[in-house]
């Protein structure tokens, strides 16, 4: 009995600490394969970032200068090799910052909707057409602030404003998607503790749920300028091509980034009777297009940086 007893006990039987201890061979060569292929999955996701990266920086690299970045295209024709893609920095920023002030408010207000208010038939069309509007085609987000601002100034106009309200069209379901998901993480118990203390529920979402969800919605903006900085397609419709500065969305044409670098790369080799000389480089496009991209890089990554401090300092303290 007492045999039985002492084989029965946990831990007091040799047998039973030596099961515990050993491990199924077939099991441990499941994992050892499973850990093999999520290395190999990592390392094949990689590879094409790091050669995207070493390319870019590769190409783009001799062509960065201070008169690249402080020149606009004005008065520069075939290979001379002067000129920048100042107007293409300019116009990239104003219009990505007029999408940004545009989207950000509406985005974030229809995701407050949907996770704190909606309910019933409205809530579900709202949620639907989000989703539809995930999946548009680029080109089509263009077409349609070209024909709202045709309607109204004719079909000659191009100015920078067009350009924000398309790329506002693809920034508004991305940051409404992922800010519904953030404000979703909020624990409920938070919300309850403030109705308990007697706060409005419009107070409690303001000071509890957007403060505590900071981090993921300063993310979730990112990933949406992310979408758009790099587009090109709307901005060609919309907005036009330009050689000089302009700082105002609101009258003239505007050079971006993206449509910098297509337009530059489309036109090819310049002819230089000759050869390439001080004043005549054939591949000068070529060289221009890839240095834009490697600032569009830069900038998208300067963003992010500037959204992992925003969240340091905005998260909120724990302990």
């Amino acid at each position: 009995m007492s045999v039985a007893t002492e084989s029965s006990s946990p831990g007091g039987s040799p047998d039973t600490a030596r099961l515990l201890a050993t491990v199924d061979p077939a099991r441990r060569r499941t994992d050892r394969t499973m850990q093999v292929l999520i290395y190999i999955a990592f390392a094949l996701a990689m590879i094409p970032l790091i050669w995207l990266i070493w390319t870019v920086v590769a190409q783009g690299a001799d062509r960065i200068s201070i008169d690249f970045l402080t020149q606009s295209m004005r008065n520069i024709f075939g290979g001379d090799p002067r000129g920048g893609i100042y107007h293409a920095i300019a116009g990239t920023v104003i219009i990505t910052l007029l999408a940004t002030v545009i989207s950000v408010p509406i985005g974030i207000l229809t995701a407050i909707y949907l996770v704190e208010y909606g309910k019933g038939w409205l809530a579900r069309s709202v949620t639907f057409f989000v989703d539809v509007m995930t999946g548009i085609p680029s080109i089509v987000a263009g077409l349609f602030a070209f024909s709202l601002f045709a309607l109204i100034f004719g079909p000659s106009v191009r100015i920078g404003i067009m350009g924000a309200v398309a790329l506002s069209v693809l920034m508004i379901p991305v940051v409404v998607r992922s800010c519904e998901e953030m404000l979703k993480l909020v624990p409920n118990e938070l919300r309850e503790a403030s109705y308990a203390l007697g706060v409005p529920k419009w107070l409690t979402i303001v000071k509890v749920v957007l403060r505590t969800s900071v981090a993921g919605l300063t993310t979730g903006v990112l990933l949406a300028v992310a979408r758009v900085v790099g587009e090109t397609a709307p901005l060609l419709v919309t907005v036009g091509v330009t050689d000089s500065i302009n700082f105002n969305p609101f009258e003239g044409r505007m050079m971006t980034l993206p449509v910098f670098a297509y337009r530059q790369y489309s036109q090819g080799n310049a002819p230089c009777p000759g050869g390439d000389s001080a004043t005549c480089v054939a591949d000068i496009a070529s060289q221009n297009a890839w240095g834009a991209a490697l600032v569009l890089i830069a900038m998208v990554l300067a963003l992010n940086l500037i959204g992992r401090l925003i969240t340091r300092w905005f998260a909120p303290k724990l302990g």
